[in-house]
């Protein structure tokens, strides 16, 4: 990937992903602007899904919905094709993951449906401007999730555990992590759990479940956010035949500013 990859505008950047140009985890790219988590399922699913965002808006908040067979975006970056512009997806198959390819063109169906779902590296930025640590980001590295023991509400034929994300701070700027974060409801917002990474289920810092571990200096505190990654515990957890997402950390890059999506990412129901 280039050098200067992270002054591209968002346009340009799924494009090159389009051509095979870039195939990694899109943490640095396109500071400030929103990336979204996907969930592509069967209609027959996308109720299931719909219920299941709604009754967990804190790691599922959906952003966008396209029509059934419908691959192009209306909101998050009119025109842009589902199907090639994120660098990795999933492929599910009765809940086993069964490939990661760069585009999905050969696995696509006139009857699947498209969830975008908020995404925490919208916030790093606002957390950077700030003076708060972003170690992820700061190493050239993918953000740490965990599937945590806290469980996601069912809804429907869905279920499964709660994923989350760790960001390490010093004690001293934990409140403001947290105040700073708060204010991206559509990308998680605030922490959900601040502290003893044991009291939600999780004993190993080091082994993070996605994405790689960052290390958690002396005195820090591990701070976790709900992570969109909580939709494919879902699918692995209830067996689901067919679904496709994003690798973890390899998001969909939206033409919005995080602060943005309040006010212009509108969900569109099927």
């Amino acid at each position: 990937m280039p050098n200067n990859q992270v002054l591209e505008s968002p346009a340009e950047v799924r494009a090159a992903i389009a051509r095979g140009e870039i195939d990694t985890h899109t943490s640095a790219l396109c500071p400030g602007h929103a990336q979204a988590n996907l969930v592509i399922l069967p209609r027959g699913w996308a109720f299931d899904f719909l219920l299941f965002g709604l009754k967990n808006s804190q790691a599922c908040p959906i952003l966008e919905v396209l029509e059934p067979g419908d691959p192009l975006l209306k909101v998050l970056a009119p025109g842009a094709d589902v199907r090639d512009t994120l660098p990795r997806y999933r492929v599910w198959r009765d809940g086993q993951l069964a490939g990661e390819p760069t585009d999905i063109h050969e696995e696509w169906q006139d009857d699947l449906v498209s969830f975008f779902v908020g995404c925490s590296f919208s916030f790093d930025d606002a957390l950077s401007r700030a003076g708060l640590p972003v170690r992820h980001r700061d190493l050239g590295l993918n953000v740490p999730m965990y599937r945590s023991g806290l469980s996601a509400q069912s809804a429907g034929r869905l279920h499964g555990p709660l994923v989350v994300s760790m960001r390490p701070m010093p004690p001293h700027l934990v409140e403001k992590a947290r105040l700073i974060s708060q204010g991206f409801g559509e990308s998680h917002g605030g922490p959900v759990h601040s502290g003893d990474p044991e009291e939600i289920g999780i004993e190993d810092l080091s082994s993070p479940t996605y994405g790689d571990a960052v290390p958690v200096e002396p005195g820090e505190v591990p701070m976790f956010w709900a992570c969109g990654v909580t939709p494919q515990a879902a699918l692995v957890a209830s067996e689901v035949p067919f679904a496709i997402t994003h690798a973890p950390g390899h998001m969909f890059i939206t033409d919005l500013k995080a602060e943005e999506l309040s006010e212009k990412a509108l969900t569109s129901c099927a």
